[in-house]
């Protein structure tokens, strides 16, 4: 199986980083062009991967053919690139915002199309995607397009309909959890660590929490519970962080992220 991807800009970069820490295909199988062939290609050439001359050339020599381009082009991309795709090629879309019925017009109503929206984190086989597939995305094609991702981290099937709020408490809430954790940091530097042990202590922290909860199968609110004696430190801290508003703040942010994403702000 060769995968080509049209576009290597970071998100596109994290897949493909995924993809080779995971081995899931050769880095010989994995064929890339942008539109800066300086870039593209000392990126292909710094980790073994195919250079392509053309937008073209990746879809004729791929079987999963992914669209990570900016929205602003995807339209003209897609039809360069119209006459090669057909239905023994299925195209995997990261363009946010482009529906699979806009993808459908701007190819081909009988192509098998994967959308779907990764994080940044699938560069170290930590990522969530959600991906939603059209009619003609079926059995075992829909699943070894499916297993690209789930090379990468973990996968959601979700309709379109949900993309937006899965974006903001997955994609964007990359950025919003480094805030939290950087926030923790500063916390502990205003008592005497350094900054670099601060983060670390943080990082380490937020981490080993996620896999304990996704591990324990209880709710966040459960886990909680657990560290939170009667009397004692944590609840007061807990307390205090409701007092000046914590859950609304997050909660805000996600609006904002939600209907900036929409155009509705």
């Amino acid at each position: 199986m060769k995968i080509g991807f049209i576009g290597v800009g970071a998100m596109a970069q994290a897949i493909i980083q995924g993809l080779l820490n995971a081995k899931f295909v050769p880095a010989q199988d994995i064929l890339v062009h942008s539109a800066h062939k300086a870039h593209y290609g000392k990126y292909a050439s710094q980790y073994g991967l195919t250079a392509e001359a053309t937008n073209v050339a990746v879809v004729k020599d791929s079987d999963l053919v992914v669209l990570a381009v900016v929205p602003a082009i995807a339209a003209d991309v897609l039809a360069e690139i119209r006459d090669e795709l057909s239905a023994n090629k299925t195209l995997i879309s990261i363009v946010s915002g482009v529906s699979l019925n806009r993808l459908e017009e701007l190819t081909d109503y009988n192509l098998p199309i994967l959308r779907s929206l990764p994080n940044i984190n699938s560069e170290f086989g930590q990522g969530m995607t959600a991906v939603a597939a059209n009619e003609n995305l079926t059995g075992d094609r829909k699943a070894q397009a499916i297993a690209m991702y789930e090379a990468t981290g973990s996968v959601s099937e979700l309709d379109e309909s949900k993309f937006a709020a899965f974006s903001a408490i997955s994609g964007s809430a990359v950025a919003y959890v480094d805030f939290f954790i950087d926030s923790l940091s500063r916390a502990g530097v205003k008592y005497g660590l350094t900054k670099e042990m601060a983060t670390k202590i943080a990082a380490q922290t937020t981490l080993g929490s996620a896999h304990s909860l996704m591990a324990s199968g209880q709710t966040p609110a459960e886990m909680i519970d657990k560290v939170c004696s009667p009397g004692g430190d944590t609840i007061a801290g807990i307390l205090a962080m409701e007092d000046a508003g914590f859950l609304p703040s997050v909660v805000k942010g996600i609006d904002a992220t939600i209907a900036k994403s929409t155009g509705k702000n």
